[in-house]
């Protein structure tokens, strides 16, 4: 006697589950433009290796031993393969109560982050839910006083394992808040929204009607950090939570994923000899320099909208993952602000948790002055960085390419044990200060005194600047090696075959570290 009968009744079951919130809602929810959860899962996997876990948790509808209808669970958990390599993952489904939290069978999201935390496995989240409703207040018959809805896990997590948030709609409550704790995090254009509570609660606190566009869109979330990276499609973004992905390790006690290297060390970009204007009111773009030195196709930039007097994101070097910056002439000066320190930190974060070397392409005027910035707290925030940059043992190379100056320039240098290299270009000069806005200063009186101030001030910066050369440095030691920037790539990569020996015997998690800045 066999149990097919019970068998025939799961998947019927399961099959009743995989309709979701039913033919009309799975319309309405296309009708604007986006995926079902189970769409999205499609997107993520590789082809066949989704595992679900709870397929047929939810609420039934018995006509005495058999179930007529099934609602499922508006949370979807389980595990599947990304690039050949396993992963966790929940995602909300919106077609079922909006994905609130009162259509919710027991905590499926928590269970899928406890597994991915026990099987030190990638965490991935798929965002489509609007978070708590008061219709929990009925079904539980009374109110009741929150606790950390599994923010403790979720913390955890953050240490050993790669975490990312996709936010594939709009996202309040606790989903929001989620959408933060991750390494790396993105939304859609058009279609995704954040925000700690939505319209209707904003005007009930505040008076103030508006819309979930203006209230949680791209054009505030992208623009002031709390999103990451933006994407034109609902595929664009799970490819680039893909991508993001094939950076980092499973987790804290394995190394990086090498890949075979698409470039040779032997490649040297003629157009790098002239990359950074001699004239130094000049710009350049650096993405430029970028592409002429890392692997070819590989540099995957994080954040390009916030921040964005820094470049930051994850390239390779001879298919070895690495963390990537550079100072952006084209915004700021490149001089680093609030927004840029605070995306510095989060890329050394990043590297420091998952063992990748830190690659910094330099030429930082320093912190950024003015009464702004003094009023949003840059020396603190500078400060911050400065605490970062000293703490982190991850590899470290710095290659200066035009300016360093004050505290901000000399971030390019780190102390301690860690492994630490760094080559000037020939454009390279720096200092305390910059010599135009310090000669005031230093020479005051002596400038005062002349019979022609401005005359004698020019002559004291002339002065200046015609011993400012960096082979001045190198005669002195004060930068070790100076180069031809043709022989960057070449010198980066015997600098990373070093830092790849390293690696292998960092692996584990982070000591001392207690907490990841998300």
């Amino acid at each position: 006697m066999s149990w097919k009968t019970e068998v025939d009744e799961l998947n019927r079951q399961r099959q009743m589950a995989q309709e979701m919130g039913g033919t009309d809602s799975v319309a309405f929810h296309h009708g604007r433009n986006k995926l079902t959860v189970r769409e999205r899962i499609d997107l993520l996997q590789d082809p066949n290796s989704f595992q679900e876990i709870g397929a047929i948790a939810g609420t039934a509808t018995w006509s005495g031993d058999r179930v007529d209808q099934l609602k499922p669970s508006n949370t979807v958990i389980g595990t599947c393969h990304i690039n050949g390599r396993k992963i966790a993952f929940s995602g909300g489904d919106f077609t079922i109560r909006g994905g609130a939290s009162d259509a919710a069978i027991g905590n499926k999201s928590q269970y899928a982050e406890q597994y991915a935390l026990k099987a030190r496995l990638p965490y991935v989240r798929l965002l489509d839910a609007t978070g708590g409703s008061v219709k929990t207040f009925e079904q539980i018959g009374r109110t009741y006083l929150p606790g950390n809805s599994g923010t403790n896990i979720s913390a955890e997590l953050l240490q050993y394992v790669p975490v990312v948030s996709a936010v594939l709609g709009s996202v309040a409550g606790l989903p929001a808040v989620q959408a933060c704790l991750c390494h790396f995090n993105i939304m859609v254009k058009g279609t995704s929204q954040v925000f700690v509570a939505g319209p209707k609660v904003v005007e009930q606190a505040t008076g103030t009607t508006i819309s979930k566009e203006d209230l949680g869109d791209e054009r505030t979330q992208i623009k002031n950090g709390v999103i990451m990276n933006l994407a034109i499609s609902e595929k664009d973004a799970i490819d680039q939570v893909r991508r993001f992905l094939s950076y980092l390790p499973n987790n804290v006690w394995e190394a990086p994923p090498r890949t075979d290297a698409i470039d040779t060390a032997e490649d040297r970009d003629e157009s790098l000899l002239s990359a950074v204007p001699r004239d130094r009111r000049k710009i350049y773009d650096p993405h430029v320099i970028l592409r002429s030195v890392l692997d070819k196709d590989s540099f995957f930039e994080i954040a390009p909208k916030y921040g964005r007097a820094r470049v930051t994101g994850l390239a390779r070097v001879q298919g070895v993952p690495v963390g990537v910056m550079a100072n952006n002439p084209k915004f700021n000066g490149g001089s680093m602000d609030i927004a840029a320190g605070e995306k510095t930190i989060r890329l050394i974060d990043l590297c420091e948790t998952f063992h990748l070397p830190l690659v910094y392409f330099a030429d930082e005027p320093g912190f950024s002055v003015g009464p702004a910035q003094e009023q949003l707290g840059i020396v603190r925030a500078g400060a911050r960085v400065v605490t970062a940059l000293a703490r982190t043992k991850t590899p470290y190379i710095c290659f200066i390419l035009r300016q360093l100056y004050g505290v901000a320039g000399g971030l390019h240098q780190r102390g301690g044990d860690g492994l630490y290299r760094r080559y000037a270009w020939p454009s390279t000069h720096g200092g305390s200060m910059h010599i135009e806005g310090g000669t005031a200063i230093a020479y005051k009186r002596e400038i005062q005194d002349s019979e022609d101030p401005d005359a004698k001030r020019q002559e004291i910066e002339q002065r200046l600047q015609s011993i400012s050369s960096p082979f001045r440095n190198a005669h002195a030691f004060g930068v070790e090696d100076i180069i031809d920037p043709r022989e960057t790539r070449s010198l980066l990569i015997d600098f990373i075959e070093d830092a790849w020996r390293m690696i292998q015997t960092q692996t584990g998690p982070v000591a001392g570290s207690s907490s990841y800045r998300p």
